[in-house]
């Protein structure tokens, strides 16, 4: 808990599922690949590879650093009995174990990339798994320090703080680990379930697996009317085709995929909140919610507050999706209507250096140096850009410290995925400022920000693309793009967020989490959210099954309080003055090293408010109207 995540510098991977989707081209997909087959990872050129020799120049390396992150190990399980001993025995201690947990990060990140690179590929499947491995002898070995360290008097404690200079920077992680002080085990059953972990992840390592190795979707005719195989890269540019029969035929393909292996993922999905509940007793929280959102010291109301919000603006949503029904001239609204562009003509195809110079140029309001570093990081083997068989889907940015970031794509030449490329750079940018910034032990910002420079690139990128065009067709384009991550961040991650919540409750209620049952509740969410303007599809009750983000529960509210935190900044930064910006990027450079909410306090936004999430809302209900205006359907 003193670290409390081995891989706290990993963003999750958004996968297909409407937060951040990759895309996939009509006439080619990735360098030049015939639309029918996806192309191999030896077609690719270099120059559109990230660079994982840059963590190890070999296998060798790895291999060196594992043994000797197991021999740190080691040494520090020799401090169990003596952190009380003296401030410098504490601090050699701490010292050892941030040098064992960033060996551990280096080891998952370079397995765990490499093996993301081709999911079919044995070496690096094998490699991740003994990485993982690792991480839970690590997690085992330093098990005791937390229950060993709250046993240290605090007199005795804050004295050897004050009396050793070096101990200061350890002292509001040891603070925070006080705060939480009743929910620490023994240092005997620490051991114990720092052991079990790797057992424990299992669901989300199964359902990963499944879902990106074995998983295999049926052909469907495209608009060009050529059979494609359907994969998670290519099923939003289906959805998002002019031709309604190729959306439908894409979203059923997809969902009676999903629906063949109900019971399976129902199982997979059920382990992994039995998981989540099973953690919470154990260190004696009220449920799976609360100690999840104690972990980044959030109060349960901001959770709860945005649920409310959420509710009452659903009008907004309803607005938005009636005028969405009489743009595309249907008589009803379907699931399966809802991706698809409201500005056709626009239908642009943006190569990768172009969408790297837009994206420079945006957000040149955060200053020179923003851009010199982004444009530098781009160019020199941060990105691994486009689609190919066997690799992961969606895109992600993955930290590991002191070494550059990394960001994954499957890049298509869409307007869509410069937005993806920005959302990417701000996690990327986030994770370098604070890198270069904090010491290991505070590098590693929290799940409840690490949405909001992402974001806040999007909103810069939005400013930048509505400030250079005249073109009221190009305008409503970005104005409907911007709505539409309004509704896929703020709306559906809420209603990801609701789902959750429902399911960890009925799990903590002993009742079991059966497939009917899922669907069920799924169904009725799409109901409760899109029902007054919208047919709700009964497939669409299994898309529950596609989520990853489920798999690491409690996650998903972070991108709606995300996003409303990002659109606050964004306005901070385009209105305000050369203050904000440099509020902004002490923001991004404070890493770990304060709670969440105070760090975004010190940027100006207070999520302890319900205000901000209301303003983001109220701002959607404004751009609806505005988009309506152009279109004129008022």
């Amino acid at each position: 808990m003193l670290k409390k995540d081995w891989n706290g510098l990993q963003h999750a991977a958004e996968v297909g599922f409407g937060r951040k989707t990759v895309r996939w081209s009509a006439d080619e997909g990735a360098a030049g690949a015939a639309v029918h087959e996806l192309p191999t990872r030896d077609q690719i050129d270099p120059k559109y590879k990230w660079k994982l020799e840059d963590i190890y120049p070999s296998m060798e390396a790895w291999q060196q650093e594992a043994e000797e992150a197991q021999q740190l190990c080691r040494e520090l399980a020799g401090y169990q009995g003596r952190l009380g001993e003296s401030a410098e025995t504490l601090l050699a201690a701490l010292r050892l174990q941030d040098a064992v947990e960033e060996r551990v990060a280096r080891l998952v990140g370079y397995a765990r990339m490499h093996r993301d690179e081709d999911n079919t590929n044995a070496t690096y499947q094998a490699l991740t798994d003994r990485s993982i491995s690792i991480a839970v002898q690590v997690a085992s070995a330093k098990a005791f320090v937390v229950p060993e360290l709250l046993q240290i008097p605090q007199d005795t404690l804050w004295g050897y703080v004050e009396a050793n200079a070096e101990l200061k920077v350890y002292e509001f992680v040891l603070r925070d680990l006080f705060r939480q002080q009743e929910h620490v085990l023994s240092a005997e059953e620490e051991q114990l379930l720092a052991a079990a972990g790797e057992v424990l992840e299992a669901p989300g390592q199964i359902f990963t697996m499944f879902n990106d190795a074995d998983m295999r979707f049926p052909t469907v005719r495209n608009d060009e009317g050529v059979e494609v195989e359907l994969t998670h890269g290519r099923y939003i540019e289906l959805m998002e085709s002019r031709d309604r029969a190729v959306r439908k035929a894409a979203f059923d393909a997809m969902y009676t995929t999903y629906e063949k292996h109900r019971n399976t993922l129902a199982a997979t999905y059920g382990a992994s909140v039995k998981k989540d509940v099973f953690y919470a007793s154990v260190r004696d929280y009220p449920s799976a919610r609360a100690a999840a959102l104690d972990d980044d010291n959030i109060p349960m109301a901001v959770y709860d507050n945005l649920l409310a919000a959420v509710h009452d603006s659903l009008p907004a949503l309803d607005k938005y999706l009636k005028l969405r029904r009489q743009v595309l001239g249907v008589d009803e609204l379907h699931m399966y209507d809802i991706y698809t562009p409201l500005v056709p003509e626009l239908h642009v195809k943006i190569p990768y250096e172009e969408a790297v110079q837009t994206v420079i140029e945006a957000v040149a309001p955060l200053g020179e140096e923003y851009q010199r570093i982004a444009r530098e990081g781009l160019a020199s083997g941060w990105v691994d850009v486009y689609e190919t068989k066997g690799k992961t889907s969606g895109a992600y940015s993955w930290g590991v410290y002191p070494v550059h970031p990394y960001i994954l794509l499957n890049y298509q030449d869409s307007l869509d995925n410069v937005f993806t490329l920005a959302h990417e750079l701000g996690h990327a940018m986030h994770t370098y400022f604070s890198t270069r910034t904090q010491p290991f032990v505070y590098a590693g910002y929290t799940l409840f920000v690490a949405e909001v420079a992402s974001t806040c690139n999007e909103a810069l990128l939005t400013d930048y693309l509505l400030r250079h065009t005249d073109d009221p067709q190009m305008r409503a384009y970005v104005l409907n793009h911007h709505l539409e991550t309004i509704r896929g961040t703020l709306y559906r991650q809420t209603m990801f967020a609701e789902f959750e919540k429902l399911t960890h409750e009925h799990a903590e209620r002993g009742e079991a989490l059966t497939p009917d049952w899922l669907s069920e509740t799924y169904f009725k969410l799409n109901e409760t959210y899109y029902g007054g303007a919208c047919v709700i599809d009964p497939l669409i009750a299994m898309e529950w099954a596609r989520i990853p983000h489920f798999y690491r529960a409690f996650y998903v509210y972070k991108y709606a309080t995300g996003i409303s935190a990002a659109t606050a900044l964004s306005q901070k930064i385009l209105r305000g003055g050369p203050q904000d910006v440099a509020n902004y990027l002490g923001f991004l450079s404070g890493g770990g090293s304060n709670y969440s909410i105070e760090l975004l306090r010190g940027a100006g936004v207070d999520m302890a408010s319900p205000e901000p999430v209301k303003d983001t809302l109220r701002q959607f209900s404004d751009m609806v109207d505005e988009l309506a205006d152009i279109l004129g359907k008022r």
